[in-house]
């Protein structure tokens, strides 16, 4: 069996007729819902609240350890906010029709309870590095939690195949191939440029990553928003229709539609996952290396919960709403950045490919980078947090987003497809077997909460407040 034949096996049973992580991910949806009392719906308000303290450290500003809430915000969102929401979107379109944009809404609204879950885990099990930051992420709470060495291990490889290399190759793919549809630049120069450009990045760390983030992302997401929001104005009559389009197709109501119901849900919550990545265990490193305000883990439960919100119930619907409102063929074969070209080329005219490849470089190209962080911070759990093992990690990851960008669509996509669902599988097994300290660790925060004269500064988790499982890293929460 050749390496494609096996990658293929295995996206078969994860994805395809096995529909393995459908299942899981609706479970894990459906079950931090249920234990957190819907926490993504009735303290919808207080998510924002959070925000508002996020950009700053707590404790003593002159304290290098970790970096701020909204600088964590960022991070996350530049892995999310990627070819997931232009090319993503176009995927599941494509191949599910229109009605997979409802089933990328609900697998959203359950996964911000699973990043919610995730993201408060990762915080809590979070270690202090050499270089006086915060490490974290489901390798740390699988050992620190459940003392399960294997199944970290297991994690920490499938992180690295994906995040450390598979999803960079396959964000400079759609780089390289947006460049080359609008300006007819060969690949393999985008590719050499990108390479270069992210090797500048990330040889300055994560607090270089975090101020790239922190520059980069808010510009581009309002940049993208307000080009929606004025083709759906230009639009606007046929609004009511596509709505009425995108609820039918995804129950299949609509003639000759009943066979693509499957198809809809199925690439719906795919490409929804692959986007705002809540379950997979990615976020979960953003999350552990910050110092919030409040001084307590579920804080990062509420920002990054925002994450998976602003990502899917928004980006990603900006995409859906500019191919749906466009003129433009769906051929039903897989079809990525290039359909989502054509459909605003239709609405803004020859510029509208210009802004295409402008956004989609920007938004691919943060996930690059963030993308390192996440498999960077795993150096740390293999003790090759070191000059010789950062050194390997980088060429490594550097030769494979120059070599992503010239592969072909569908090699980067299923090699990132099997690498999201190992991680994803394992991730939720973890994280449902410490539901017990999820629970606690939110009713700690929801009393803290509710005492009077207390304010966001003024709340500090104490780890024997509750019982945790495991053991988290001494010092951590000693204040």
């Amino acid at each position: 069996m050749s390496v494609e034949q096996a990658i293929a096996s295995i996206n078969n049973v994860l994805w395809g007729e096995g529909q393995v992580l459908i299942y899981v991910l609706l479970f894990a949806g459906f079950w931090f819902s249920y234990k957190l009392k819907f926490v993504q719906i009735l303290n919808f308000r207080h998510m924002f609240s959070v925000l508002k303290n996020s950009g700053k450290l707590d404790g003593d500003s002159s304290d290098s350890s970790g970096i701020s809430s909204l600088q964590a915000l960022f991070i996350g969102l530049s892995a999310r906010v990627g070819t997931g929401n232009l090319a993503g979107v176009a995927v599941a379109i494509s191949l599910g029709g229109s009605g997979a944009i409802f089933w990328m809404w609900v697998i959203a609204l359950l996964g911000m309870a699973t990043g919610f879950a995730e993201s408060i885990l990762g915080q809590l099990y979070k270690v202090s590095d050499d270089h006086n930051e915060y490490r974290g992420g489901p390798a740390y709470y699988i050992q620190k939690g459940l003392n399960q060495r294997w199944l970290a291990i297991l994690f920490s490889l499938c992180l690295f195949l994906g995040y450390g290399f598979s999803f960079s190759a396959m964000q400079a793919n759609t780089i390289a191939d947006s460049l080359n549809h609008a300006f007819s630049i060969p690949t393999m120069y985008s590719g050499a440029v990108i390479t270069l450009f992210a090797g500048a990045i990330v040889l300055g760390g994560l607090k270089r990553i975090a101020r790239f983030a922190e520059l980069i992302v808010p510009f581009m997401g309002i940049a993208f928003i307000l080009v929606a929001v004025t083709i759906t104005v230009m639009n606007i009559s046929a609004v009511p229709a596509m709505l009425y389009d995108i609820i039918t197709s995804a129950f299949g109501l609509q003639e000759a539609g009943a066979g693509m119901l499957g198809a809809a849900i199925k690439n719906g919550i795919q490409r929804g996952l692959y986007s705002n990545e809540a379950g997979a265990g990615s976020v979960p490193h953003a999350a552990a290396s910050a110092r919030p305000v409040p001084n307590h883990p579920v804080t990062q439960g509420y920002v990054q919960m925002l994450g998976v919100f602003l990502d899917t119930m928004v980006l990603c619907t900006c995409t859906a709403v500019i191919i749906l409102l466009a003129d433009v063929n769906i051929s039903g074969e897989m079809e990525g950045i290039r359909l989502t070209q054509s459909a605003i080329t239709q609405h803004l005219g020859e510029n509208g490919v210009y802004f295409v490849s402008a956004a989609i470089s920007l938004f691919a190209f943060t996930s690059v980078v963030a993308n390192y962080a996440y498999a960077e911070s795993n150096l740390h759990f293999f003790k090759l947090d070191n000059k010789i093992g950062r050194t390997i990690y980088t060429l490594m990851y550097l030769a494979m987003v120059f070599w992503g960008a010239s592969a072909s669509l569908t090699q980067v996509w299923s090699m990132a497809d099997v690498a999201l669902g190992l991680m994803t599988l394992v991730n939720v097994v973890a994280i449902v077997q410490l539901t017990p300290t999820i629970v606690a660790l939110t009713k700690d925060y929801n009393t803290k909460r509710k005492i009077e004269n207390v304010t966001h500064a003024d709340m500090e988790f104490k780890a024997a407040d509750i019982k945790i499982q495991g053991s988290v890293e001494a010092n951590i929460w000693h204040k």
